[in-house]
């Protein structure tokens, strides 16, 4: 393997090993890109989870209704949404995220 490397290395030229580089920097940039996505978009369902947990739980159930505010609970840091569900009624979550 290490004598197929050198091989290949001496028989490429500085604008192919330059191309190569470039190349490589590029990959390693959206390997990164992607890499971050996946983690935020990882965040933001467990978030719904806790969000939708909460909800059945003090509720005793996840209705449509329930589920019509839940895109605007997850617009809320943590800390403001858990406050909101643990402290609101029904019927003041509905009326103030429908």
């Amino acid at each position: 393997m290490e004598q197929l490397t050198l091989e290949f290395n001496q028989n490429i030229d500085e604008e192919d090993r330059d191309l190569i580089m470039r190349l490589s920097a590029i990959y390693e940039q959206k390997l990164a890109e992607v890499k971050q996505e996946g983690i935020q978009e990882g965040i933001l369902a467990e978030r719904r989870n806790v969000i939708e947990n909460l909800l059945q739980v003090r509720f005793g159930s996840f209705d449509a209704e329930l589920r019509g505010i839940t895109e605007a609970l997850l617009a809320l840091s943590p800390e403001e949404f858990t406050f909101l569900l643990l402290q609101l009624s029904k019927e003041e979550l509905l009326n103030r995220f429908l």
